[in-house]
């Protein structure tokens, strides 16, 4: 399959966000050639006029360089949140990179989610960042079904360059999304990532758009015996297999002696302690319910 680049010039990198656990996003690509299936950024499309279909199509920015960063001065800068900053045409382009360069020194607070573990490549510039945070996304240990949903670096090496930014003292988050009921262990992945990250993310599979169909015809193809679940879930809006999930995850944090909270993303687990436990599960509906 061949992927349409295009090179684009922009007016600035930086977007201000109302996310809670940022100030602005940062985003050096239109687009990803991991090609997610779950993609809630696919869209994207609506607004960018490409025809190809999601994971086909990266383009590439330019801005003119940041004049003045250390105005950002202790600003959360979220690295990838509609695109993988560092997906692999980072690797001849550098965007990513440019754009850590510039900021180096500025005193800002620097956020990146990613799927590659191309990330090592600038791991000592990361480093000049004070509290620097990296997630890594992952909703599977089994290479098998990543390779249905993704086309990201393969877990093991994911998990092995959080690994290598956790001993250099990088924060990590094992970002445990999207949770596929009835396929995602999440108690065995975090006993795989455990030793090496600061917090344990969790964000529930949610189905919009025109990726529920696809995702659905999935399951029922590949897991035909799941789709009753599935039907309850996004057909039905049975939120039950969720409220179960949660209250086991509970338990289990306890017993594990992990620290589990709901959508509060200020508790940070020191070097070589366990992680903190962050469900997210509807978070979005929670944010909304919050400003009411």
């Amino acid at each position: 399959m061949s992927i349409k680049v295009k090179e684009i010039n922009v007016k600035s990198i930086l977007t201000k966000t109302n996310v809670p656990i940022g100030d602005y996003a940062v985003n050096p690509y239109v687009g990803c050639a991991h090609g997610c299936k779950y993609c809630y950024a696919s869209f994207m499309k609506r607004f960018t006029n490409h025809k190809e279909p999601w994971g086909e199509f990266v383009d590439v920015k330019y801005w003119e360089p940041i004049k003045n960063p250390k105005k950002y001065k202790d600003k959360i800068l979220m690295f990838g949140t509609v695109t993988d900053p560092y997906q692999p045409f980072e690797s001849k382009y550098k965007r990513t990179k440019t754009l850590l360069e510039e900021l180096k020194d500025s005193g800002i607070k620097l956020t990146i989610s990613t799927r590659s573990d191309l990330i090592l490549r600038d791991l000592d510039l990361i480093k000049t960042f004070k509290e620097a945070r990296v997630s890594f996304s992952i909703n599977t240990l089994d290479e098998d079904f990543k390779k249905d949903m993704d086309k990201g670096a393969s877990i093991e090496r994911r998990l092995n360059a959080m690994k290598e930014l956790y001993k250099n003292r990088i924060y990590t988050s094992c970002f445990i999304s999207p949770i596929f009921p009835g396929i995602t262990d999440v108690e065995k992945i975090i006993n795989k990532a455990k030793k090496f990250c600061n917090f344990v993310w969790l964000e529930n599979l949610n189905l919009r758009g025109d990726y529920k169909s696809r995702i659905l015809k999935y399951i029922e193809k590949k897991y035909p015996k799941l789709m009753p679940l599935y039907d309850e879930i996004y057909n039905k809006g049975d939120r039950t297999y969720w409220e179960v999930l949660n209250a086991s995850l509970k338990k289990y944090a306890k017993d594990e002696k992990m620290l589990y909270v709901r959508d509060d993303d200020s508790k940070w687990a020191d070097f070589g302690k366990p992680p903190v436990i962050v469900n997210y599960f509807y978070h979005e509906e929670v944010r909304q319910s919050a400003k009411k």
